[in-house]
């Protein structure tokens, strides 16, 4: 795929487009504290933050079953919501491919599992909102990724079909969805992987190091400007 080719760029949010792990991984450890914990290893808690709420108190609260686990999915989620952008940046290197992406009036937008109540005022705080052409969360459709209906939603309001579009992910379901609404499929080794994870096993069509590395891969015209 080439710039003359692509349409619009779709990112997952967390691991993907930012880098949200501090501000989720701390939330975590506020509530550990609560409950009489000492503070949770980050890279652990790292690990699992592209799983959401569900993932961290798995790894948080070990000692408790699955009801005892959702009975702290809701105070997590507020301590959380507290402070979103405290620590929360884009990767290094993402701000200059979105600004390449404005360059070359190549629209690029976000579908994220995360629910809208989150998405929004994270993506506002960072001044990013206003940048998206589209935003899908996890709660604007009643399915989620890997159901290809929130990237086939997305193209839809950028106003391009699906095969003109690619998505970036950082987690197999984020590929699938992406091979199955037919986008060309980019895995990123910098985000959000647990331990035996490798992209290059989840038939994406690009497998990425750095967020840089999506401007060559995807033939962007002067992908070595500043």
């Amino acid at each position: 795929m080439t710039d003359r080719d692509l349409a619009g760029l779709l990112f997952d949010l967390d691991g993907t487009l930012l880098d949200t792990a501090p501000d989720m991984a701390d939330a975590l450890n506020r509530l550990r504290g609560k409950h009489g914990l000492e503070p949770l290893d980050f890279a652990l808690a790292r690990t699992q933050v592209s799983n959401g709420a569900a993932g961290l108190l798995r790894v948080g609260f070990p000692h408790l079953d699955d009801e005892g686990r959702e009975a702290l999915r809701e105070p997590y989620l507020q301590l959380y919501a507290e402070n979103l952008v405290a620590q929360t940046t884009l990767f290094p290197g993402m701000d200059r491919v979105l600004k390449k992406l404005d360059q070359i009036g190549c629209p690029w937008g976000v579908v994220t599992n995360k629910p809208a109540y989150l998405t929004e005022p994270l993506l506002a705080g960072l001044a990013l909102r206003s940048r998206c052409a589209c935003v899908i969360s996890g709660d604007t459709l009643p399915v989620r990724k890997p159901d290809p209906g929130p990237l086939l939603h997305a193209a839809k309001e950028l106003g391009i079909k699906a095969e003109q579009a690619a998505y970036v992910g950082d987690a197999p379901r984020d590929i699938e969805a992406g091979r199955r609404a037919g986008m060309a499929t980019v895995a990123v080794t910098y985000g959000y992987l647990e331990d035996g994870a490798d992209p290059k096993r989840w038939q994406a069509d690009h497998v990425i190091e750095l967020p840089t590395d999506l401007l060559h891969v995807l033939g962007v015209r002067g992908a070595t400007a500043g």
